[in-house]
């Protein structure tokens, strides 16, 4: 079983926004937005459904980020 390392709290990760260049705020799975029952179903099963086809065979976490100076919202995919 993979994880992911910032969903846990292996490692923070310091990233700036595409846009304006300010500091990004980690907001948690993309997934955990769908409705109000994501957060608590199986994590494998929900990238089947998180419209990034390639996220199950690669081990891949999508995550979202924001940006508090210019509402910019970025996704990245963290390694798990």
């Amino acid at each position: 079983m993979n994880i992911c390392p910032l969903c846990n709290g292996f490692y923070e990760l310091h990233l700036y926004c595409a846009q304006c260049g300010g500091k990004l705020e980690e907001k948690g799975k993309v997934m955990d937005y769908f409705d109000d029952y994501s957060p608590y179903m199986e994590i494998d099963m929900m990238k089947q459904f998180d419209g990034y086809p390639t996220t199950l065979h690669e081990h891949m976490c999508t995550h979202l980020f924001y940006c508090p100076s210019c509402q910019n919202e970025e996704v990245r995919f963290i390694k798990e």
